[in-house]
């Protein structure tokens, strides 16, 4: 019977061969590490973000006199209410937290390099969906936090050449943060997660048309790939059992250390908190925003901070393949940019003062430094390391790059006229 059934799906829909071309006989290195199954942890916190987020929608009211209120009842009357909310925002941070982690991977392996540029740009596209679905979530406890936190962040519009309040006032939907606003945050909150699924999607197709990448860096040939059933999807679920092991401590244990106490009282436009923090995932790029004294120039860099990722393949200019695996000085590098991004992350939460505004501002000059010194690392590294010797295999790709190279150009003299 189950045959019958299966035969008379494939019949109107080709279900058994996209499950065995795209799940099951998907061609995997079979080198692949722990490292990357994060891919797959983002998916699932995606899931569990989506499911938990229906239900508390379906007892959520979107209206400043009561919103507050509501996630009161959702904790205190809803059946299992108080477990719903704690999910959903335990698995925000989650989700950064493993998105984050699967960013550094990818900058640690080098896996933005050609061909993967595009899947590292959907991916990044994934990233700014995600921050401006957690930025508009954050609004929706209408607690003290969540509406100071939104009227400072939508203030920095202001600084929108020639149409900046315009654009404040579009935002908010008012001429301050209200119910106009969080109606429509709420809106948008509900909507971004089923945007960022069609994301995914695109991302997904991108990484199975160019394939995943591996530590090594070099690509197998096809025959030493292997299927990625049951190899990696065993791999994939013990991942999954040390995640959720973490996830419900969290969840059951501590689900309030994430949040901001402040955000446990009523916003009250007329009492302004002493210190205004953003959820910690935004903290380094708050940090970059405070160090820069003007407001127009703080807010370009905010967005450099997050946009400057998407020009790693071009400012990457090393033939050594591996990422980090075989260069010593841009491993060294990456450490400290991890280091840095910490510590921005602190100067973003402490109260502000000279001593800790003067480490930010050295501590975003040193990140925006870690991108443009990537050119020149890439450039010294690579004949440090050929003179000291590299494994076989790596000498034996940058040759065969190298000649490539080389009869490109023989062949465009060759058509300019130029003798060789």
């Amino acid at each position: 019977m189950a045959n019958n059934i299966m035969n008379w799906i494939d019949e109107r829909f080709p279900l058994t061969s996209f499950v065995k071309h795209d799940l099951t006989d998907y061609p995997t290195p079979r080198n692949l590490s722990y490292w990357w199954n994060f891919g797959f942890l983002a998916g699932i916190v995606l899931v569990l973000q989506l499911i938990t987020g229906i239900f508390l929608a379906m007892h959520y009211k979107a209206d400043v006199a009561m919103s507050f209120d509501s996630i009161q009842h959702i904790m205190r009357d809803v059946n299992y209410g108080w477990l719903l909310r704690y999910m959903h925002a335990t698995g925000a941070s989650a989700f950064f937290f493993v998105i984050f982690t699967h960013m550094a991977r990818t900058l640690y392996y080098g896996s933005y390099r050609a061909p993967r540029e595009l899947l590292w740009w959907t991916g990044q596209g994934l990233l700014l969906l995600l921050m401006a679905t957690a930025f508009m979530g954050y609004l929706l406890p209408w607690g003290q936090m969540s509406f100071w936190g939104a009227t400072v962040i939508t203030n920095l519009f202001k600084a929108t050449p020639f149409i900046g309040d315009q654009v404040v006032i579009w935002l908010r939907g008012d001429y301050t943060v209200g119910d106009a606003t969080l109606t429509r945050f709420f809106a948008l909150h509900y909507l971004m997660p089923f945007v960022i699924v069609g994301a995914v999607v695109i991302h997904l197709v991108a990484l199975h048309s160019v394939k995943s990448s591996n530590p090594s860096g070099i690509d197998l040939a096809a025959k030493d790939n292997i299927p990625f059933h049951p190899y990696f999807t065993i791999k994939d679920l013990y991942g999954l059992g040390i995640f959720l092991i973490v996830y419900s401590v969290f969840v059951f244990f501590m689900p309030n250390s994430l949040m901001e106490p402040a955000n446990n009282i009523p916003a009250n436009p007329m009492v302004t908190p002493n210190h205004i923090v953003p959820e910690w995932y935004f903290l380094p790029f708050y940090a970059i925003l405070r160090s820069v004294p003007n407001m127009v120039g703080g807010v370009i860099a905010m967005g450099l901070s997050v946009m400057l990722f998407a020009f790693m393949p071009f400012l990457d200019r090393s033939r050594i393949p591996g990422g980090a695996r075989y260069r010593p000085f841009y491993r060294l590098q990456f450490y400290l940019f991890l280091i840095d991004m910490v510590l921005l992350g602190w100067v973003g939460y402490v109260h502000p003062t000279d001593q800790t505004i003067l480490i930010g501002q050295v501590a975003t000059f040193v990140y925006f430094a870690s991108f443009f010194f990537v050119p020149m690392i890439s450039k010294m590294e690579e004949s440090w390391l050929i003179k000291r010797g590299l494994p076989a295999e790596v000498m034996v790709l940058i040759d065969s790059e190298a000649n490539e190279i080389a009869k490109k150009q023989l062949k465009k003299n060759q058509r300019n006229g130029v003798q060789s």
